[in-house]
């Protein structure tokens, strides 16, 4: 999951929120979106190997 920050730069965020916290997990903040969703495809892929 890919937000904006007011900064202009995009953060990855986990797509389970935390139960115990009630929060997304911060998988890295990058300058643009396209790098964000490039580590999103590498953080899944990551997962299942």
């Amino acid at each position: 999951m890919i937000r904006k920050l007011k900064s202009g730069d995009y953060r990855l965020y986990s797509r389970k929120k935390n139960p115990r916290t009630g929060k997304r997990r911060n998988l890295g903040t990058f300058k643009t979106r396209a790098a964000a969703k490039k580590h999103e495809r590498a953080v899944q892929y990551f997962k299942r190997h």
